[in-house]
Order: C-alpha cells, then structure tokens, then sequence
C-alpha cells in the first residue's frame, strides 16, 4: 500500500472509498470510534461530506462524525465509487441479561417475552431506567434484565457503566447477545469481551429480513460453529425465533447445550506483552479475578479499570505495570485488531453481504433528510403536523372526554343530597372538577406519545440530530442534545434523563440546565386548553407564537451560557445512524401504554391528592372560597401577579402547577367552582385575553414539576447550578410575563 495517498477522512469525497490507516486522537476516542466499527484496516466509504459533519459508511453501519473528529482518521483512498455505485425438572430461577448495543431490538425482544409482567424503575443508585420482567415456563421461570445498549464495555456513559457492573457483579446465569443481522461485524464486537467474561453467552441475529433486503445472507449454523455458542436467527419484530431463544436459554443453562467459545485474541505482534500484564495480575489480584478481561482492557487504557488495578497491586507492580503500557503506546491498537481480525475469520465463511457502493432506501432517504436544505424544513414540518392533529383530533376529543366528566358529575349528584354539603362539594368540585379535568388530557397526549415514539422507531430521530448539530453548535450543544430535548416535547423529566447519552459533562450539563424550557405534554395540554377557550379562533396562532417565543428564549440562554459562562471542552460528535425500517406496532404500543399508565397513576394518586388538598383549603374554615384558607395564601402572594394582570385564583393555580403541571387546570377548576359545567365554558367569562396571555407565559417558562425539579439536582449534581437555574427560570417567567401582558393590551388583544 502506498502511504502518499494517505489523507485525512475529511478528504474524501462524496461516495469515495478508504482504508482506515491510523487514528490519532488519543486513547479515548480510538476506543469509542473501534466500539463503532471505525478500527485500523477497516473498509469505510464517504457518503456524506459537509462543513461541519460528515456521515461514513463501514461495514453496514452509517455513522455521523464531526469534522473534527473526521481529520483525526487517517485513510488510504481507494476506488473512487460512481454515481451509479451509490447505489420437567424442579422450576428454576434463571437470570437472564440480555445485551447488546443500540439500535439492535432489545427493547422489542424484552416486551414480547415479558408483556404486561415487566417492571421499569431505576438502577440502585442510578438514575438510568431499570427494565426487569419474568417469563414463567414450564421448564423454568426466566428473569429477565433489560441491560441498555452499549458498543462496548468501556464505560463512556452512566448506561454503559450501569451494563458493565451488572454483567460483572451479578454474574447472570446466561447472556442473549442481540446482534443486527445487517451490521453484524460490529454487533460482535461486543461479543470479544463478554466472551471473556465468565456467564455462557447465546447469540440471537435480530432483524434477518432487514439484512437480507440489504442483501446480506447469515448462515446461522455456519457461524454457530465458527463463534462455538449457541447463535439463533431471528425477526422479532414479526415473533420469529423467540420460541427457540427461549428454548435455548434453558437448554444452555442445564448444560445440555455444547458451549465452547473460540476466545478472541490479541494481535500476534502483541502477544508477549499480553501474556506479560495477564501473569502480573494473574500472581498480584485475587483468584476469581478476569485476568484475561482486566489485561485487556488495561491494554486499551479503560481509566475504570486501570484505577481499580492501581488500588489492588503493591506500588512497585503498578509502576511495572505501567512502564510496559508506556513502552508500547499502540497497545489499543493491538487489542482492537485482534477483536476484529478474530471477528473477520468468524464471520467470513457465514456472511456474504452487498457491495459497499450499492444504493439501498436508507441512501435515499438520507439523500433527502439529511440535508439542511430539506432535512430542517422537513423536520419542522413533522413537528407542525403533530401540533395540527393535536389541535384537529386530539381537542374535539377533550371536549367530548370533558362533557363525558361533567354528565358523570350531574349524574351522582342526586345521590349525594343525604351527605353534608361538604361532602358534595369534595366529590364534584374536589375530586370530579380537579382530577377529572386532568385526565381529559389524554387524547392530546396519546397522540404525541404515538407520533413521537414511531418517529423514535423507525431510526428517524438520529437523523434529526444529524440535521440540527450546526444550529445546536451555537447554543454550545451538538445534534445528539436534539434527541433528549425532542423527549422534552413529552415529559421533561426522561428529557433529563436522556441527557446521559452526551458523554461531555459540559454540554450534558448545558442540556440539563436547557431542557426545563421546552415545553412539555402537560404545558402543551394546558396551552392547547387556555388558548381553544380564551381565544376561540385564534388559538392557534396565539399557541404557534408562544412556543416560537419559547423555544427563542431556549437559544438565547444557551448562547449566553455558552459564551459567559461554559467555554471550553471541545466537542466531539460521533453517533450511530441507524437504518430505517418498518415501524414496530407491539414496542411502540408498549411505549404509548407504559407512558399513558404512568399519566393515569399520577392523576389518580399526585394530582387527585393536591385537587383534595386545594378544595379543601378552598372549603375552610367557613365553606367559602372569598374567606378560606388557600384565599390567603393566594391574596398574600396576590401583588406579585398584579403587574402581570393575574387574580389571587390564577397565582395559586400557577403555585400548585409546581407539583405537576396538570394541577393550573385542576385548580382553577375548584376554584372557579365549574362543577358540572365544564372549565372551557367557564374561563372565557373569568380570564382576559391579556391575563390568559400573561398566565401561559408564566406557566411555560415557570419552575417545572416536582419531578422534574428533583431529576434535575440528581443529575447535576452540584446545588450551584441547580440554583442558579431555579432563580433564572423564576425572573424569565416573571418579566416575561408583564411583558406579554402589557404587550396584550397595547395591541388590543
């Protein structure tokens, strides 16, 4: 190979093709890159080169990388591609971890086994998602842990970390590897090391229809007897091959199963050194130690382990240890060559795949969403629909779901005349007029639920980020912030949360700090409430240019931040296009259930307890409104809504909509007393256009819920910032407030 036509990736052209000669950088990011497929002698084709980003193709996976990033890789050109290139025995408990990285169908396989018996939580600790269920059989009942997705088991993220310690410190009686039948030379990847691991491993080749379009053929038995576990095909997506994982699992676990895996191994160049650190911490760890596991991965200068290896070996072995990595700097390289050559000699007699050059839907697809000439606009126009069906679909059915409430309300109350007024006035105005409002919610929520998860599916949502990252870079973020951010449109709390996948602690916590601002289901029901009853037809405009002005305030403190405050730690920006296909109904119906299920819970339990709560400090001490106790708290803080043109009943329900945002509607419909005749009917007559325009500005830009209030300081992590942004979300809502008022009436609103 001839090293003078060695140029950086960035180099290369639209459609032209390369070998990977070296990548600089440093250690971390050769690590994540080689988790990603991109690896010294890897085959990788330029299908997109802009100014910013550009997305490559290695092997079957597209992958978006900064331009920065891209100088770092080092290629050797070759054939340049044409346009048309382009183209019975005792039950048994039985742990099963299932892995594997994103994108690969975990989430499908997990719902289909477990169903309706899963549990979702939080890691011990942790604030990442924990998804547990079980799956009773007559051979056994299987455990099942949902382990998130991770390209590799060095921790970048709080999800690969969380992935990592389980697998080492739960010892799972079997691992289900999903691997992407169309990308299956890098799903492997993360087969080298668990392989290495200790608990048996199975391997199920998700989505064999998908690779096959692509024209990829697996020979499943062929590559079961080069890997030596046990491989099963699959397309979970249409319920084919989960009878047999299953079998599989149990069969492996009683040991009737052959398992015996052909180890992977480090480049031969490497060997001695291997064997060197391996008999280091061989004769200086404890017995049941990973020797094999902890060596390579201190030969990839995994900082995790390396600071664990420094705590348990006696000084003078650690300055050995590290002398010997010192003297060999390209000991990543051996380690990762290694994976990949014994991946290679695997895969080679049970893969034959499609040319790199050839054109499949995906291309074509990108050639359209993944240009800013297109790809924004039509990206807006997704967001728009979704605010149209809301507002055409999802209000006339609130309404009927609201006279559906009232008529319940009129029906029970003839049988509530025995009962003490009291009582009468808890179950209608109380209980039917605050919880009852709320759940009206749901059609505007089961539709954005529905849009955003299918969006989510079908592998659209990377593309966004894909689209966004130059308009990200001048609020201080990258692309990858658009995808927690776009969770934000539905609860801002897994928009926080979410925010684990930026590995930058600058830019995750610049995403934090940001996400409170978009406006989520629960402002955008209240919105969509507020302004269909206050301002009739021109509703949605008036909700268009609230969220416009929102989402501008969003941009502006972002580029304040960026600029004043957070200024430095580069940026880099490499992340997994995944390729399109056919949404799945059962995960997203599981999705639209399990969030709708989480709603409902809180409006029976949260919001139906602060509705009792304002009724009854609404009732006493003397069953009137005019003199009861929440009138003093909300005529105490009464003159700091007057300049913002809100009564006492308005700045309390905005008080209570700290507890969830649902709860302004709830309150406002015990304190106005609607009862059987409905809060739309009611407002109109109660609120000004101006108020209602001061009280939606407060209430977008307001302290958001209690949830999201205590995710926030989990995961920032430092009452400084947490402070910083109560105060600031505090003052924006308040001057931003009495400017939408005083704009209101200036303009005759």
């Amino acid at each position: 190979m001839n090293n003078d036509n060695a140029l950086p990736l960035t180099d290369l052209a639209d459609g032209e093709e390369g070998i990977i000669l070296s990548l600089a950088g440093g250690r971390d990011l050769a690590g994540r890159l080689a988790g990603m497929g991109i690896s010294l002698n890897a085959k990788i084709r330029m299908v997109r080169n802009s100014s910013g980003l550009v997305m490559v193709l290695v092997g079957e996976t597209r992958i978006a990388l900064g331009h920065g990033e891209g100088e770092k890789i080092i290629v050797y050109r070759t054939i340049p591609a044409t346009e048309a290139e382009r183209a019975p025995e005792p039950k048994k408990r039985i742990l099963v971890a299932l892995a594997g990285q994103p994108n690969v169908g975990k989430s499908t396989v997990f719902n289909i086994l477990t169903g309706l018996s899963q549990h979702v939580g939080n890691w011990p600790g942790k604030t990442v998602e924990k998804k547990e269920g079980a799956l009773a059989c007559q051979e056994g009942d299987l455990c099942i842990v949902d382990l998130p997705g991770t390209y590799s088991l060095t921790a970048f993220s709080e999800e690969e970390r969380v992935a990592r310690d389980f697998i080492l410190n739960e010892s799972p009686d079997v691992i289900v590897l999903l691997a992407n039948a169309a990308a299956l030379d890098r799903s492997l990847y993360l087969l080298t090391e668990l392989l290495l691991l200790g608990p048996p491993v199975i391997v199920a080749v998700n989505m064999i229809d998908v690779a096959e379009s692509q024209g990829v053929r697996i020979d499943i038995h062929a590559l079961e007897r080069s890997l030596g576990v046990p491989v099963i095909g699959m397309i979970a997506s249409k319920n084919q091959g989960l009878r047999e994982l299953i079998n599989r699992i149990i069969s492996l676990d009683r040991g009737e199963l052959s398992y015996q895996p052909r180890l992977p191994d480090i480049a031969a160049d490497h060997q001695e050194v291997f064997l060197e650190i391996k008999d280091l911490l061989r004769k200086n760890l404890a017995v049941q130690t990973r020797h094999t596991w902890m060596a390579t991965k201190f030969m990839e200068g995994d900082k995790e382990i390396s600071k664990k290896i420094e705590e348990s070996v006696p000084p003078e072995i650690w300055n050995q240890l590290k002398a010997i990595l010192l003297k060999h700097e390209d000991s990543l390289h051996a380690v990762v060559g290694g994976r990949y050559d014994w991946i290679e000699e695997a895969t080679r007699s049970a893969v034959s795949r499609f040319k790199m050059g050839q054109v499949v839907m995906t291309d074509r697809l990108d050639h359209v969403l993944t240009r800013p000439l297109y790809g924004i606009p039509i990206l807006l126009a997704m967001f728009a629909g979704v605010f149209f069906v809301t507002y055409k679909v999802g209000y006339p059915l609130q309404k009927g779901l609201e006279w559906l409430v009232s008529a319940f309300a009129r029906q029970i109350q003839p049988s509530l005349l025995p009962f003490p007024p009291w009582i009468k006035g808890l179950v209608v105005d109380g209980i039917i007029g605050g919880a009852g409002s709320v759940l009206t919610f749901l059609p505007i929520l089961v539709i954005f639920f529905a849009v955003l998860a299918i969006l989510e599916d079908v592998g659209y949502m990377a593309r966004a980020a894909f689209v966004m990252d130059r308009f990200m870079h001048l609020i201080g973020l990258h692309g990858k912030s658009v995808i927690p951010m776009c969770l934000g449109f539905g609860c801002n709390v897994p928009a926080i949360l979410g925010a684990r996948i930026v590995e930058s602690k600058r830019e995750r916590l610049l995403t934090i700090f940001l996400s409170p601002f978009i406006p989520c289901t629960a402002r955008l029901a209240v919105l969509t409430f507020v302004t269909a009853a206050v301002f009739a037809k021109q509703a949605a405009v008036v909700s268009w240019s609230l969220l416009a002005a929102n989402i501008l305030i969003l941009g502006m403190t972002g580029m304040i931040i960026n600029r004043f405050v957070l200024k430095d730690e580069p940026m880099p920006f490499i992340m997994e296009l995944p390729l399109y296909h056919k949404p799945d109904m059962r995960t997203i119906g599981m999705v639209i259930w399990n969030r709708t299920i989480a709603f409902v819970r809180r409006a029976g339990t949260v919001i139906l307890a602060v509705s009792v709560l304002v009724w009854v400090l609404s009732y006493f001490p003397h069953g009137r409104v005019e003199d009861s106790l929440l009138a003093g708290i909300g005529q105490f803080i009464e003159p700091v809504g007057r300049p913002l043109g809100l009564d006492w009943k308005m700045m309390t329900a905005l008080l209570t909509s700290i507890v969830a945002k649902e709860n302004a509607i709830a309150t406002l419909g015990v304190l106005y007393g609607v009862g059987d005749e409905g809060l739309v009917r009611v407002l109109p007559a109660v609120m000004t256009p101006a108020s209602a325009l001061a009280f939606l500005v407060v209430l977008m830009l307001f302290i958001p819920c209690a949830a999201t209030v205590a995710v926030m300081k989990r995961e920032m992590g430092s009452w400084t910032w947490f402070g910083a942004s109560f105060a600031l979300m505090l003052s924006l809502s308040f001057f931003l407030g009495m400017f939408a008022y005083q704009l209101a009436i200036w303009i005759g609103l």
